[in-house]
């Protein structure tokens, strides 16, 4: 296989930043990558949950530049962070590169000094929320929750506004939902969603016969089929890319507020390609691969990137804060509390 070969290892199945007491008041400037050294390393492993067209439309943007074999590990967030961090207890990392949508996850790595600092070139591009000061982490792509549906079925005057039309009967038999012991977005939805309306919302939208499936892959596929033509509460980016390829499906972003969850790109401590990860870190920073999100329905974190087209800035959108430290605290609790309920 020639350096210029795309590997992938692809599984099926589908914020305001917290602060390390240790690391407040510590900075970085940003850092050079030695690009000869990456080069001599000829390969990188990066892990992901980005949508797989994406994640390899960014892989093979970096390969085709600099000549280095990426080996793709793709699926659901809990998935790549259980599989992570399994290799990491066995002292085995086989990451180079982690991107992960759940902050908590990857602030109790932190902890465990997983990461290495690394700044890359325009670092300062993208909210300081979302970046660790340090560089442990910095946030490549966001995700933004929506309720999203097939238009031709379910007019947009129909959707479901809010969070709590969800378990208006109308919709009953209609509604498809992730389950967030697979994808780590859907465990800061649900924590937020019970704290606000409590378990008796999740026990509503039981009765009105929610599906539950791993991850946003099998959500939206129910949705292009139409046998669930609502997805309750998913990554809008699906939504987005459906529509820009031509599906009948499109966003509604509810009216009560909805969640921005960053997706972080960090260096793996001990990663068997050092010079690779931080040119890959800094590759996926950077205005080139940035502009590719937006092509895939997704967006960017950089702020100069605009939004996927038809969809509106951030800055249009009622965001609802995550609470990072209550969704340590209770993540375990959300996860069996949710499975109880969609089990019965």
């Amino acid at each position: 296989m020639t350096s210029h070969a795309l590997t992938r290892r692809t599984v099926l199945g589908g914020a305001a930043a917290l602060a390390l007491p240790s690391l407040i008041g510590r900075t970085h400037a940003q850092e050079t990558v030695d690009l000869a050294a990456a080069k001599k390393e000829g390969r990188v492993v990066l892990y992901t949950s980005a949508p797989l067209g994406a994640a390899q439309k960014i892989a093979t943007a970096f390969q085709t530049k600099y000549g280095i074999q990426v080996e793709l590990f793709r699926t659901g967030g809990v998935q790549v962070l259980r599989r992570f961090m399994m290799e990491q207890d066995a002292k085995r990392p086989g990451a180079d590169v982690l991107v992960s949508s759940d902050l908590s996850a990857v602030h109790d790595l932190m902890a465990k000094d997983s990461f290495v600092p690394f700044k890359p070139a325009d670092f300062d591009k993208v909210p300081a929320a979302f970046n660790e000061p340090t560089g442990l982490y910095v946030a490549q792509r966001m995700s933004i929750i929506s309720i999203y549906g097939r238009t031709d079925m379910v007019p947009p005057k129909d959707m479901p506004k809010t969070w709590t039309d969800l378990a208006d009967p109308r919709f009953k038999g209609k509604l498809v939902m992730t389950n967030p012991n697979f994808t780590s977005l859907q465990v800061a939805v649900v924590a937020m969603l019970s704290r606000t309306h409590g378990w008796a919302f999740f026990e509503r939208l039981n009765k009105n016969d929610v599906m539950i499936v791993q991850g946003n892959e099998q959500a939206l596929n129910l949705a292009k089929t139409g046998e669930r033509p609502i997805v309750a509460g998913g990554d809008s980016q699906y939504a987005s890319a459906a529509r820009l390829q031509g599906h009948k499906i499109d966003n509604t972003f509810p009216a009560d507020g909805t969640f921005a969850v960053p997706s972080t790109t960090s260096v793996v401590k001990g990663a068997r390609h050092p010079n690779a990860a931080k040119l890959m870190a800094e590759f996926t920073l950077s205005l080139e691969a940035q502009s590719l999100w937006p092509e895939s329905g997704v967006y960017a974190a950089r702020t100069d990137v605009a939004p996927p087209l038809g969809s509106p800035p951030i800055g249009k959108i009622k965001v609802s804060s995550i609470d990072y430290a209550y969704l340590k605290a209770q993540s375990a609790a959300v996860k069996k509390r949710f499975s109880e309920i969609f089990s019965s």
